[in-house]
């Protein structure tokens, strides 16, 4: 049947002609029926198309009915335009359908059913469309190819890509230019750069997407510096320059070392951004920005973003990102400024995004803002963003590093908990806290929710088994570190070691240093540092060598540390050099050096001066560092403690009762002190004159049996609580009254076996009676005795301790 024009339009109303009278009709309240033209094939693909770019199902559908009630038969063309419309409305249950149905197919059927899979996410799908296309003899086109190989790269099947790319070449298409983009961007996709480079090299034809793939293709693989040679490359060969590749390669640069060969990069590269007039483009422009916003170059970051026109909230984020940034490593100012640039948003009724919010809510936790935080949190709260898992770590960071632990864990309960990181933020912020047994119960719910932990969330909770003193627990975080292989990674073995060194395994320390697969400063100083506290200062002093490869005296190492390598050395520094010369007794060298090392107003090197003044009896001189410490810091309790018994082994009783009026006086409480041991999965504390504990007698018990076999072998030995025997009711009172290193070892002597090293925490130092009493504990009982104080280890073995009673 021909078609051709309609003679008339029988659905319109005739006008009257002029000077006649219209005629009225009565009103027809039946549905109009459709006219002749829609049955005309231009009128269904022009619908069609219409529904395709709308993605209008309804209109696609109704078009079908119409289609099959008229008793239209279409063609091939039109059959592959109403397939195309079901595709891009995503129904491909009835494209499939249709295309089953379709008494004839073409390449173009084909190439259309396997997009509209590739389009619905069924890759899967488009590879097996193009598979029974091959296996129908089809005649395939570049554009089956191409969607066989973005087919391929969703799906990960590097072979199959490469079996699609010889066919390509059998067929004799890999000289197309459309051709090519794909293969560059299929092989980019697996990072196989050689091949990327051979297409590109033996293409015949190559047009402006041939060159920006090449481009990009070295930038997804992290080249920018090879990236960068290219772009002059296509310059000099006359090739335009799209936003794409320019603001990729701009991404790219952003993490290039700092060097001056980088600095010059950007600089091209801006100088290149402006030539090609693209300088004002919003994707590029914003890209330009975070460049020289993450390399410090903060007065171009903001010329950029005054240049740009109507930023987005693309562009309101790199410059805020960079704000919070940079203040990070200089000053507070900038993060004030990513605030100021914040509330500039809101003015100008820009929705922030959730990256937004995470920069800012990082610039307050840098200043500390926290009623800042909280109206950034009531903004999240408006935009429904509070489940998100970026901007919840954040708010968990925020609330934790003020200690409100509550409003943490509401927000750590607010987020979807799907990524590995927010975990890794919660058992942090109680890490930080000192909530270390909740730090290991959220992981273990994390170990039971079946989610693999990162070496970061080991660190974080065999930081909370060291710092709770729970050895037995950490041994088994250790194991499953080792089982997920994470042992051998920096962040997660310098933890172990450092774990190690403050329970008071130096083997196990050791051990695991050495198994570490790359060590950065941080291991070096932790191995070093275990020597120290442990009292093994030759070791450290040989492993400080073997790390700086260089022979030089002892007291040269504080010189290097400026002169050789160019840091600044601080307090700590300060410190451990007057710790040095006290033990040498040369207190008078460690006070001449104090006034000349710029940190005389530090309390800390003065308490080492004391230190060494109570170890070799200077009392005058310690005397005079006490009171003068005690002006430094007026409400410190073990300056007036020091003092006080530095007055009474000088025998002035009288000054040493002053001092503890004063202490009262000023309202400065001595912090309790506790003793804890770890038995078998459980921890036992224990204070000094505490007889509420379950185990009391036993302890006192074993304490008297001890003591008494102590008087019987070696005399008094010099110990108050010795020369009370005779006197057994204040024998009993002193026994009641020992200090909770005592009961907590007497109790590890009743309940571990004699092959188990005592392990015994402590919150204060220990004092001299009872450093004496467990050197007498260990030779009698012939057990190993490890004590850590907050200063360092004490290992008492036969009669000895590592301090070599200097502490």
């Amino acid at each position: 049947m021909r078609w051709g024009p309609p003679e008339r339009d029988l659905g319109a109303r005739r006008l009257p002609l002029p000077g006649q009278t219209p005629r009225l009709r009565a009103p027809n309240h039946s549905p109009p029926r459709l006219s002749l033209p829609l049955r005309h094939p231009s009128a269904y693909r022009h619908l069609l198309q219409l529904a395709a770019g709308t993605q209008s199902l309804i209109l696609c559908r109704l078009l079908h009915s119409h289609m099959v009630r008229a008793g239209y038969k279409p063609g091939l063309f039109t059959h592959n335009i109403l397939l195309n419309a079901y595709c891009r409305c995503c129904d491909m249950a009835t494209a499939h359908q249709l295309f089953d149905r379709m008494p004839l197919r073409d390449a173009v059927s084909w190439n259309i059913l396997s997009a509209g899979f590739s389009r619905a996410g069924y890759s899967g799908a488009a590879l097996g469309v193009f598979r029974e296309a091959r296996s129908a003899v089809a005649l395939l086109d570049r554009f089956s190819y191409v969607g066989a190989l973005s087919a391929c790269a969703d799906l990960g099947y590097v072979k199959v890509g490469r079996a699609v790319h010889g066919m390509v070449v059998v067929n004799g298409l890999a000289r197309r230019a459309f051709i090519t983009n794909s293969l560059i961007d299929f092989y980019s996709n697996f990072g196989v750069i050689n091949k990327v480079r051979l297409v590109f090299d033996g293409a015949e034809e190559l047009d402006e997407v041939s060159w920006n793939s090449l481009l990009t293709a070295y930038v997804r693989i992290g080249w920018p510096e090879v990236a960068a040679n290219i772009l002059v490359w296509m310059h000099r060969s006359g090739v335009k320059l799209n936003s794409f590749a320019l603001s990729a390669i701009l991404k790219a640069c952003t993490d290039m070392k700092d060097s001056q060969d980088s600095e010059d990069v950007r600089r091209m590269l801006h100088g290149c951004v402006t030539k090609v007039g693209l300088d004002l483009d919003l994707f590029v422009g914003s890209a330009m920005l975070d460049v020289y916003a993450k390399n410090g170059g903060l007065e171009e970051a903001i010329k950029v973003f005054e240049c740009i026109p109507n930023p987005s909230v693309v562009v309101f984020n790199a410059m805020i990102a960079g704000f919070s940034r940079l203040g990070t490593e200089s000053c507070g100012k900038y993060r004030v400024e990513a605030l100021r640039l914040f509330r500039k948003m809101l003015r100008r009724h820009i929705k922030p995004s959730k990256f937004t919010f995470k920069s800012v809510l990082e610039a307050c936790i840098s200043l500390g803002a926290l009623k800042c935080g909280r109206q950034i949190h009531a903004h999240v709260i408006m935009n429904n963003l509070q489940n998100d898992d970026f901007i919840g770590s954040a708010l968990v960071t925020l609330y934790s590093t003020s200690h409100l632990m509550i409003e943490s864990f509401r927000c750590f309960e607010m987020t979807s908990k799907q990524e590995i990181f927010t975990w890794d933020c919660m058992i942090s912020a109680y890490t930080y806290n000192d909530h270390f047994e909740k730090a290991l119960s959220l992981f273990k719910e994390l170990l039971y929710l079946s989610k693999e932990p990162h070496q970061f969330t080991l660190s974080c909770v065999i930081n909370a088994c060291s710092n709770s003193g729970m050895l037995r627990v950490g041994e088994q975080i250790h194991g499953c570190s080792m089982k997920l292989g994470y042992d051998k990674f920096t962040v997660c073995g310098n933890s172990i070691v450092e774990m190690y060194t403050k329970l008071g395994e130096l083997d196990a320390s050791i051990k695991t240093f050495q198994d570490l697969g790359s060590l950065d400063s941080f291991s070096w100083s932790a191995m070093i540092s275990s020597y120290g506290i442990h009292g093994n200062a030759g070791d450290a002093l040989m492993l400080f060598e073997k790390m700086k490869e260089c022979r030089t005296r002892r007291l040269r190492y504080y010189e290097s540390m400026s002169m050789e390598y160019g840091l600044s050395p601080n307090s700590r520094h300060c410190a451990c050099l007057v710790d040095l010369l006290g033990r040498a007794g040369r207190i008078v060298d460690a006070e001449d050096f104090i006034s000349k090392s710029g940190y005389a107003t530090d309390p800390l090197l003065w308490r080492v001066i004391m230190r060494a003044c109570l170890f070799y009896g200077e009392t005058e001189q310690g005397i005079r560092v006490g009171e003068r410490l005690m002006m430094m810091e007026p409400f410190s309790s073990s300056s007036y403690i020091l003092l006080y018994n530095m007055y009474l082994d000088a025998g002035k009783v009288s000054l040493a009762m002053r001092t503890r009026g004063l202490m009262r006086e000023r309202g400065v409480n001595k912090e309790t002190g506790m003793s804890w041991i770890e038995i078998g999965a459980s921890v036992y504390s224990f204070m000094s004159n505490n007889s509420q504990q379950p185990h009391m007698d036993i302890i006192y018990g074993k304490l008297e049996e001890i003591m008494i076999h102590i008087r019987q072998k070696m005399g008094d030995a010099g110990l108050k609580i010795l020369k009370l025997e005779y006197q057994s009711e204040m024998w009993k009172k002193s026994l009641v009254n020992s200090h909770g290193e005592l009961l907590a070892l007497a109790f590890g002597l009743c309940k571990l076996p004699k092959s188990v090293p005592i392990r015994v925490m402590k919150n204060q130092r220990v004092c001299g009676d009872c450093h004496t009493t467990m050197k007498l504990f260990s030779e009698l009982e012939r057990r190993d005795i490890v004590v850590r104080d907050p200063v360092r280890f004490h290992h008492f073995s036969w009669g000895s301790c590592t301090c070599g009673d200097y502490w």
